[in-house]
């Protein structure tokens, strides 16, 4: 049987209208799994006897097994599920004072490889599929009995390497009848998949485009990514521009801060001569230290140095306050660390 979280709305329906029942099941159906949080099909008792019947046949509601959970000193709150193939995913939830952000993990394990990054430490086994990522939510929103106002896609994996279903994903969280996240409330990230870049472009939706830049030129980017090699910033930049001329949408640059190694006022100046003319801002992000990597943090003065000079430039930046990094939830930390560790 399948797993019913895996279905949009338009599929849904196909499923139904096919069995012989009505499309507008579909949307009572959603009601039902994503406003009312219900996990069995025979407490939907709008719907017949035989549709029922065939919903118990056909779907399942099955759950993900939360494993973990971690709570941080500023409130951020980390979930370590189990899938049913026993691997292991997590989920960040970041308190804001625009609402309740959750950020999304798209694949077991993540093989773009960033140099900085804990969850490349775990090469990727599998994608996840369209009903692993929206139980995440669902999962949270249960275990806190609050509503997830904002989406985040950016936890372990890179989600344009799992496009189909991650799209699959933003439409069942976006859709009226599902979670009604906002589109402009969903943000999706990626490390530069050029074609795929070109690809949501071509959807025009709302929703927001972040890309992970994390420095100036080529030869500091091939270091820190290798995907770099493969889709150089010429190329990067270029889909970057082509999505905002597409979608009049602004794009976010992700940049974070190593010390010594893209964070002095050069590199700003580089980076501001890089992506002038594109409609964008620079988030920078203060570097979150991993273990294994030998990477430092920037000094709190280069780091606001580097912020004021792209602000002298003309570029649109902020310097991030970080979340959760006491519990290893922070930006590039996730990497079910409680697996390793038995717990």
């Amino acid at each position: 049987m399948k797993n019913i979280y895996n279905e949009t709305l338009k599929s849904l329906e196909l499923h139904l209208v096919d069995a012989g029942f009505k499309a507008f099941n579909a949307k009572q159906i959603f009601n039902w799994i994503y406003r009312h949080k219900v996990v069995d099909f025979d407490a939907m008792l709008n719907l017949s006897v035989k549709l029922r019947a065939y919903l118990n046949r056909t779907f399942t509601l099955e759950q993900l097994e939360l494993f973990h959970k971690q709570v941080a000193a500023d409130g951020t709150k980390k979930y370590l599920f189990k899938l049913t193939d026993d691997h292991l995913i997590e989920a960040v939830l970041m308190q804001h004072d625009y609402g309740k952000s959750l950020c999304v993990t798209t694949q077991v394990g993540c093989n773009i490889g960033c140099s900085f990054c804990a969850s490349g430490l775990e090469k990727r086994v599998r994608n996840l599929t369209v009903a692993e990522m929206v139980m995440q939510v669902v999962g949270v929103e249960m275990v806190e009995q609050e509503r997830v106002s904002h989406v985040v896609i950016m936890g372990t994996g890179e989600p344009f390497d799992n496009y189909d279903a991650v799209m699959d994903f933003i439409d069942i969280i976006n859709n009226p009848h599902g979670f009604e996240i906002g589109a402009r409330h969903i943000t999706v990230s990626t490390s530069g998949i050029v074609p795929k870049i070109d690809a949501f472009a071509k959807r025009k939706t709302q929703v927001n485009l972040a890309i992970s830049l994390h420095a100036p030129n080529d030869e500091i980017r091939s270091k820190l990514m290798k995907i770099n090699d493969v889709y150089p910033m010429n190329a990067l930049l270029a889909s970057v521009r082509r999505y905002v001329d597409e979608t009049n949408r602004r794009v976010t640059f992700e940049y974070i801060l190593l010390a010594g190694v893209n964070d002095q006022i050069k590199h700003a100046n580089l980076l501001s001569d890089k992506i002038r003319g594109i409609n964008a801002y620079v988030n920078l992000i203060r570097y979150n230290p991993v273990l294994e990597f030998s990477y430092k943090p920037s000094q709190e003065e280069d780091a606001q140095a580097f912020h004021a000079q792209l602000l002298k430039r003309g570029i649109n930046a902020t310097l991030r306050k970080e979340r959760g990094s006491d519990i290893d939830a922070a930006c590039g930390q996730l990497r079910t660390k409680v697996k390793k560790q038995g717990v």
